[in-house]
């Protein structure tokens, strides 16, 4: 039975590694796979997208010769005087029939120019004056052209010849039209004195580079606001196509020839030219799947993985078993332990080796568990031990100074400042004495502070003013207690020794994850001390609590940390800025 026992978990050893061998040469086998249709798809793409380069140039100057054209015929109508004079004039209503007559005449000359009748030529002048030689290519009424978005942009830029998209027409025909605009300006004064527009319907302007697409091939048109002008896909002429502009200037700034990219629930092979002369963006699209189609035959390729992988895996199996790599796995888990403070447990399975030892790890990392709690306990029950202790050092002095000061209101017959100093004292051995709570509220600890100063402007007068400015966030947030006591302590009895008067700010708020705390004076000051270090007193700050400063410092980093603490920086003759910073706890 033993026997038995032992040969099932040498066959569970070579079971796993044989898993594991079989899944390396699976893995490896797609790999290989999925790379070489992946470099045979970039190849067909590369070669595809260079094909589709040269019917793009074809496309871009097919454009540009109709914005030659267009160049050519603007020009001619900037440098004819009869126009300037028709378009800044008045005229009789005889003169208007021969001006308009004589303008005819020109656009059939301009026609020329253009080579088409296929579009409308509009002139808007200064005075009023407006000409269209045929408004079926845009079917534009004369106060509809003044107000124009069209006609704003051409004279907010009157040296460009611009090409706008223009839907404001939706009642007429298809209401999408191109037009080709520019500023009349007077060359010597600058002076603008009309504009000129050449339009054309979108179902026209797409002969430019309709030959070219198909389906699953998509020509866009886009300007640099992301809007479609014009497209081969009619869905989205007019709409604004954010994908479509960050395709361009990502291929502009990269300069990449094409990019693969998901658009509209499809891989598409992405080709981008800049037009400067139309200030767009000529974009063709062609479907992924529609370009390489059955290119490769997947199915066949799978087959003869399948038999590869199969034929490789019989190999295995026979020299498999005299490879052992049993514990490599645990030993990983082991190694990982540091990064999680050992407190994350190996798995205790596989072969009975490997249980045996992940087993007695775990036994380990709970001994250390406990031993780690165990050394936590204590320190926190030294700190409250000491903070106990520290709580029942209440100078005599201090206690006897300020029983002196109330007798003396007494026979001054000062009756509310004896009771207010007696309530002052009665608070601060309660919160001293009376609690063992290691910490409070900042409003409680604020409270404290009151009441001490309370009790020593009584004894020495109000020459030294304490100011308060603590955020209303900040005030339930729990700080360790008597942290802030000392440096006003400090600053009282130290602070202001040449100086007969001054004022304590203490300021409270939070500033990212942190509380900070800042007891600021404008007293005698301090010579510089070492970074890190903090000054030395010439007495023992033993007037009230004997909680001193670097105790403080000291508390605050045994609890919380070194990034935490006190520091304190101060100009001789200028005053003090003690800082603490304190962690805020999770809600």
């Amino acid at each position: 039975m033993m026997k038995t026992l032992k040969r099932i978990r040498h066959v569970r050893l070579f079971s796993i590694m044989f898993l594991f061998t079989v899944i390396i040469i699976i893995g490896v086998s797609i790999t290989i796979t999925w790379t070489t249709i992946n470099m045979s798809e970039n190849f067909f793409i590369e070669k595809y997208s260079l094909m589709n380069g040269k019917v793009m140039n074809r496309i871009q100057n097919n454009l540009e010769s109709f914005d030659n054209q267009v160049v050519l015929a603007s020009n001619n109508l900037l440098q004819s005087e009869t126009i300037k004079q028709m378009l800044t004039e008045k005229h009789s209503d005889s003169e208007k029939m021969s001006a308009y007559y004589t303008l005819g005449q020109k656009m059939q000359y301009i026609h020329s120019l253009l080579q088409t009748d296929q579009l409308g030529i509009f002139i808007l002048g200064k005075n009023g004056t407006v000409y269209a030689s045929n408004r079926s290519f845009w079917p534009v009424t004369d106060e509809q052209l003044k107000i124009n978005p069209v006609t704003r942009n051409t004279l907010d830029k009157p040296k460009w010849l611009l090409y706008q998209y223009d839907d404001s027409t939706q009642s007429f025909g298809s209401g999408k039209y191109i037009v080709a605009s520019r500023a009349f300006m007077d060359r010597g004064s600058g002076q603008l004195y009309g504009s000129m527009y050449f339009a054309l319907p979108e179902s026209l302007f797409k002969n430019f580079y309709s030959s070219y697409t198909s389906l699953g091939n998509n020509v866009y048109l886009v300007n640099k606001e992301g809007i479609v002008v014009s497209s081969s896909d009619s869905e989205l002429i007019g709409q604004k196509q954010q994908a479509l502009l960050n395709f361009s200037e990502e291929m502009k700034k990269n300069g990449q020839k094409f990019m693969i990219q998901h658009y509209r629930g499809k891989d598409q092979i992405v080709l981008a030219d800049e037009i400067p002369y139309l200030n767009m963006y000529l974009i063709n699209l062609v479907d992924k799947q529609e370009a390489i189609g059955d290119l490769i035959d997947k199915k066949a390729i799978a087959m003869i993985v399948m038999l590869i992988v199969l034929a490789a895996l019989a190999m295995v199996y026979f020299f498999s078993r005299r490879l052992t790599n049993s514990l490599s796995r645990l030993v990983r888990q082991i190694s990982n332990s540091p990064k999680s403070d050992f407190t994350q447990y190996v798995a205790e399975s596989g072969i009975y080796e490997t249980r045996q030892i992940g087993k007695a790890f775990n036994t380990m990392l709970d001994e250390l568990k406990e031993y780690v709690d165990k050394l936590l306990l204590a320190q926190k029950q030294q700190r409250n031990a000491e903070l106990a202790a520290l709580q029942q050092q209440i100078n005599p002095h201090f206690l006897y100074n300020t029983l002196t000061t109330i007798k003396f209101m007494v026979h001054l017959g000062d009756k509310a400042g004896m009771e207010a100093t007696i309530s002052a004292l009665i608070s601060l051995l309660q919160n001293t004495i009376g609690s063992v709570s290691e910490t409070i509220t900042v409003q409680q600890e604020l409270d404290n502070l009151k009441n001490y100063v309370l009790i020593n402007q009584k004894r020495y007068g109000t020459r030294i003013k304490v100011n308060y400015f603590a955020f209303p966030d900040s005030l339930d947030v729990p700080i360790p207690k008597l942290i802030l006591q000392p440096f006003v302590e400090n600053a009282f009895f130290h602070g202001f020794n040449k100086k007969q008067e001054g004022t304590i700010h203490i300021l409270i708020w939070q500033e990212e994850e942190k509380l900070i705390c800042e007891v600021v004076d404008n007293g005698d000051g301090m010579e510089a001390h070492a970074e890190g270090e903090l000054p030395k007193t010439k007495r023992k700050q033993q007037l009230f609590s004997g909680i001193g400063i670097k105790n403080v410092h000291e508390r605050i980093q045994l609890i919380y940390g070194d990034p935490f603490g006190v520091s304190v920086t101060s100009e001789l003759g200028r005053g003090t800025k003690v800082r603490i910073e304190l962690p805020i706890p999770p809600k």
